[in-house]
Parts: structure tokens; sequence; C-alpha cells
């Protein structure tokens, strides 16, 4: 496999060393298969109702693919509908021209502390991290991501961020820390979800109603009205958008959509593949700002930080039509046996092994298109189509050109010599030959056993059938003659 070390650009294991880490884990093991399974139950069941369920993942695909084609002109009317409707737009070329210009958006206010609504992107650029070195304190509302912030963890899943921890090990960090962060878990909490529920309700109720800035990421964003709109799932997120007094959105530039009337296709393509449900509990949606009437100063971030890059590539370039779903890591048998912390990035799973390279630059994250068995039912599952399997090959042997250098890798000299062998037919007749009679001094108890030399990397961590005694070229001639004529 080719990688890049074995550390990340975030200073974390490469995908190799933090998958083998995991997979020792039993506890993890258990809480992701018990969760992803869920999961998928619930979406096939909500998919399979809907009659034309594959109409509605192809016209997805046709809307995001004409968004990608015309990205500049569809960004630059939001920019127009969103100042007329009274908001303020802002270009971000990377993460630290985000950072800086949220910190000072903050700052104007006069406030140091800030509610959040779930967001990918603003994890992205590390947006917590860079508020708290500027002394401003930022609090996650959505229950997931209270439990991962309270744990001084990471999220391991675009939409369980916690899918990783049980409830008993939620309670305890209840216990033990949401005092620090303010209002105290009750003395006799259980691991009842409701108790758990209502523990989270409680402490972060007193945010809400003091809170007067809030900072929130985009679902979806329409160029022609300037509407941009957030989906979830318990309300924290509606109170975040409605209560304070200012609202700063940081949106990546492919969440925008032509057209408002284009959200139809979307808001059913989505709930349907992330929670297994017909429409999400709550779906907020507003444009810039109304007086009187939520927050009276409306802050847009466009986010560009790798985007364009991406955009210039024909192949990689589909991953950008992502609506954050993550279909695609609960059908992953890589991501249900490692979980989301092995990829080292804030998109796991096979989405985050296509998107995470292109953001960062392949050689920052070399080994992650290697983390997939390419049994293509990310593809199967994604409700825009994207085809995850051809970026991941297109993506690895970019990662290999990238460490070509003038002096051959082992692997490439096992490639040209396999090249070798394979272009004529009497050296392959001599290479089964040879690997036939090799196998049986190797074979133990129907296996090859370990292999000599490098070659023990790849036996130590597999079970390797050994070749067949007879090749198909010998089972010819012997049952068919030289000629191929009958005997």
């Amino acid at each position: 496999m080719s990688g890049a070390g074995n550390i990340t650009w975030l200073g974390t294991p490469a995908f190799p060393d933090a998958a083998r880490t995991a997979l020792a884990d039993t506890q993890l093991r258990a809480n992701l298969r018990k969760a992803t399974g869920t999961i998928r139950d619930k979406r096939l069941a909500a998919t399979g109702e809907l009659g034309g369920w594959e109409q509605l993942r192809e016209a997805g695909a046709a809307l995001k693919r004409r968004t990608l084609r015309h990205l500049d002109t569809y960004l630059l009317r939001l920019e127009e509908t969103v100042t007329k409707a009274g908001g303020t737009v802002h270009w971000a070329t990377d993460a630290a021209e985000a950072n800086r210009i949220v910190t000072y958006l903050v700052r104007a206010t006069g406030e140091r502390e800030a509610v959040k609504v779930k967001s990918m992107a603003t994890q992205e650029i590390g947006l917590n991290e860079a508020l708290a070195a500027a002394d401003i304190r930022a609090y996650e509302t959505d229950l997931a991501e209270l439990i991962v912030q309270l744990g001084d963890d990471r999220p391991s899943h675009i939409l369980v961020p916690a899918i990783h921890r049980n409830r008993a090990e939620i309670r305890e960090i209840f216990r033990d820390v949401m005092a620090e962060w303010g209002r105290p878990a009750p003395d006799a909490l259980t691991d009842d979800p409701g108790d758990l529920a209502e523990a989270a309700r409680l402490h972060l109720r007193e945010k809400f109603l003091r809170a007067k800035v809030a900072i929130s990421g985009a679902n979806f964003a329409a160029a022609d009205t300037g509407t941009v709109g957030v989906v979830e799932s318990e309300g924290n997120g509606r109170m975040c958008l409605t209560l304070p007094q200012t609202l700063i959105t940081i949106m990546g530039i492919e969440k925008v959509l032509p057209s408002f009337a284009d959200l139809e296709v979307f808001l059913q393509l989505l709930p349907r593949s992330s929670t297994g449900e017909r429409m999400n509990p709550y779906t907020s949606m507003w444009t810039g700002t109304t007086p009187g009437d939520g927050p009276q100063d409306f802050h847009l971030v466009l986010l560009d930080n790798g985007r364009t890059a991406t955009l210039r590539d024909p192949v990689g370039r589909q991953a950008l039509g992502c609506i954050r779903c993550s279909a695609c890591l609960n059908v992953c048998p890589v991501y249900e046996r490692t979980g989301g912390h092995a990829y080292g990035s804030v998109y796991p799973g096979p989405i985050g092994a296509v998107l995470t390279p292109q953001l960062v630059g392949v050689e920052h994250a070399a080994s992650l298109p290697f983390a997939s068995s390419l049994c293509g039912a990310c593809y199967d599952a994604c409700p825009v189509k994207i085809n995850i399997p051809e970026v991941l090959v297109h993506l690895r042997a970019e990662a290999v050109e990238a460490e070509r250098g003038p002096v051959p890798t082992p692997e490439a000299l096992v490639m040209k010599a396999v090249a070798a062998t394979l272009g004529s037919p009497r050296r392959l007749a001599w290479a089964q030959r040879f690997g036939s009679a090799g196998s049986r001094l190797l074979t133990r108890r129907g296996r090859i056993g370990r292999l000599p030399g490098p070659l023990r990397r790849w036996s130590d961590t597999r079970d390797t059938a050994p070749p067949a005694r007879e090749s198909f070229r010998a089972w010819w001639r012997r049952t068919r003659g030289t000629e191929g004529g009958k005997r």
C-alpha cells in the first residue's frame, strides 16, 4: 500500500496504524456494529417505500453535476441575493482566513461565547480551537457533539459523531465533566436515553437563553433567493438559529443550489439516506434578516479550503456532490470495523477517503484512498450517486505517482516483474510451475504459512490460499491435447 509515512498532516497516526489499534478495541467494534446495523435497516425501509427512489437519486446527481459545472455563477448569484436580503457575505480562501473572519465577527459583538449548531465545516477548519485561542468559548448544542466536546474527544461519524460511545460511557462523561461547562448533571443520572437527553436539555437551556451569538453550518443555500437551510433532529439547532442576535454561518462553496425549488429533491434524499426518516424533524430556513424576528445580524462565510482545487479534477470533483448523509459510512465494512477516528480526518469513511486527500493534498493523506475494499457498497448507497470506488482508484494512482522518484521502489520493481511475466506465455508457464511447487513447501493446513523476507508483511496479516496444484494451461494439455484437439 502506498502511503505518506506513519503520521497524517494533523499529527495523528496514518490509517494502517490507527486501524490496527481500532481493531483491537472489541467494545468499539460492538458499538459500531450495533449502531450502523440499526441505521442501515432504517434506511432500507425508508427508501424501499418510495417507488421512484432511483429516479430521485438520478435527479439529485444531475443537479449536483450542473451546480459544479457553473459553481462560480451560482455563488455570485447567492452573494447578491443574501446581500439584498440584509445579510453580509464573506469569502474565505482557507481555514485560517475563515477562522480570522469568524473571530473578528464574534469580537465585534463584544461577546466572549457562542452557541453552535452541528457543522462539519467548522470542524474542518478547527474553529473551536481558533476561538479558544482568542479567549472565546464555543458551546456545542447538538447532543452528540456535546458528548464529544465534554469528553475531549473527536467526532467519528458524519451524522452520529459519538457513535463510538455507548450509554454507560456517556453517563460517565456527563457526571464527570458537565459541571465544568455549566449546569452539572443530576446526581442520580442513569444511562437511560431519556435521562441522558434530559440532562443535556437542562445543561443547554441556560446557554440558549443567554447567548447573543450563534455559529452554524449549512446543508443547502438557494442561489435564486438567498435562503440558507439547516436540517437536524433535536431542535437545538432551531434554538441557535432563532434566539441569538447575531448568526454566523460557515458554508462550503459546494453547498449552493441553483434554486429554492431544488430543495424538493434533496429534502427527500437526505433524511431517508441519513436517519431513515421520511423528513427531518427540524428543517430551518432563513433568508437574510427580518426586523424584530430572529437574528438581526446575519453573516455567511463561503469557504473554499481546497474545494476549487478539487473542482479542477474531472474524476475527483464528484466528491463535492456529497450531501453529508453518511449512508456510505453505514454500509462500509472497513468503517464498521475501524470507526471514524482511524481515518484521522473530520470526514471519515468512504467519502472521507476520497474528499480529504483532495482538500489537503494527496501527499498529506496518501493512505486514505487505500482504506477500502472497493466492494462498491458506498456507490450503491450514495443518494447522489457519487462513484466513490472510481475516485478511490483514481486517487490511488495519484498517491503512487506522488511517491515515484528516480530510484524505483520495491513495489514498482515487483509490478514490473509481474508485467514481464504476464506478458509472456512462456514466462507465465514457468512461474505457474514454480509457484505450484513452492507452495507445497509453504502450505500449512490449506493455507500458505509465513513467507520469507519482505513477503512476511503479506503473510503475517492475511490467510493466503496456495496456487492450484495444476494450472488451467496444464489441465488443458492433459485433457485436450497440445493442439486443443480431443484425445
